[in-house]
């Protein structure tokens, strides 16, 4: 069989897990674009040696996942805003003979809120659950949309003072204890912690505390609803789950790999969720 002609691939350490394979995959063939995206596990210690053979290798581009996202900002030549930004990247592309990086996930949480609660960047104040990574993103897509009320709330105070500072004006930093006196106006409440994750099922803050008009979303998407999502249900509160953002993250880099602009439809949500459903 014919190699095909362009190729792309997400890499991680570990990889296995990965759905983005399939996310791309089913947009090759609803396209009907001769590529491929495959996943390939790359150790920490060979990853400055495997972004040095893409060229090499036919490869267009590609997705960085964990732990290769802030290796890959410090490594590569270009950077776009919203990498520069965030400080990280999960988008790679070549450009003129130069490795290009970019960062995504911030347009997939937008996206994924645009989708599923429209208006609420004009809601009101946003307190953001945790100061890693994630948290990054989602304070860069705040601020985009013109959220001038931004609260980072954190077990260690000094993580979400450097984001403060990272992000300056509008940005708010704050320890646990003043989460139920920041969530008593605030119009959204963000959770990128691992809390609510499968096997760690916490409740990363209680949604009783929010104004009726509140939404309330999580990065995590498994389990899709997870209990701050439920609690919040349970109060009659707009809820929106995390899957919207991985499958809207990925929307950019296809684009510019495959050279056609995927749609995120019913259909890919169905197939991707069936994918995280708990295997017999």
């Amino acid at each position: 069989m014919a190699e095909a002609t362009k190729k792309a691939f997400v890499t991680g350490h570990p990889i296995k897990h990965s759905r983005s394979p399939k996310i791309h995959g089913h947009w090759l063939a609803r396209y009907g674009i001769d590529g491929s995206y495959q996943a390939i596990d790359v150790a920490p210690q060979d990853f400055a040696e495997f972004l040095k053979t893409l060229q090499a290798s036919g490869y267009l581009g590609g997705n960085v996942t964990i732990p290769h996202k802030e290796a890959a900002f410090a490594l590569i030549e270009r950077r776009d805003e919203a990498a520069q930004q965030i400080g990280a990247v999960n988008t790679l592309w070549l450009e003129g003979g130069q490795l290009w990086g970019g960062n995504t996930d911030s347009h997939g949480f937008a996206a994924n809120l645009d989708d599923h609660a429209p208006g609420w960047a004009s809601i009101g104040p946003a307190v953001v659950l945790g100061a890693g990574g994630a948290s990054r993103a989602v304070i860069h897509a705040l601020k985009q949309r013109g959220i001038r009320d931004i609260r980072i709330v954190n077990r260690t105070l000094a993580r979400a003072v450097e984001l403060r500072d990272r992000f300056g004006a509008g940005v708010s930093a704050h320890g646990m204890a003043a989460t139920g006196e920041l969530l008593a106006d605030a119009g959204l409440l963000i959770n990128t912690t691992a809390l609510g994750m499968q096997g760690n099922e916490g409740l990363a803050a209680d949604p009783a505390l929010l104004p009726d008009h509140a939404i309330v979303t999580d990065i995590v998407y498994v389990p899709l609803e997870t209990p701050l999502l439920a609690a919040a249900s349970a109060r009659k509160l707009k809820t929106v789950d995390g899957l919207g953002m991985l499958l809207n993250q990925a929307v950019p880099g296809f684009e510019r790999w495959f050279g056609v602009r995927p749609q995120v439809t019913p259909e890919l949500r169905a197939l991707v969720e069936a994918d995280l459903a708990p295997k017999p």
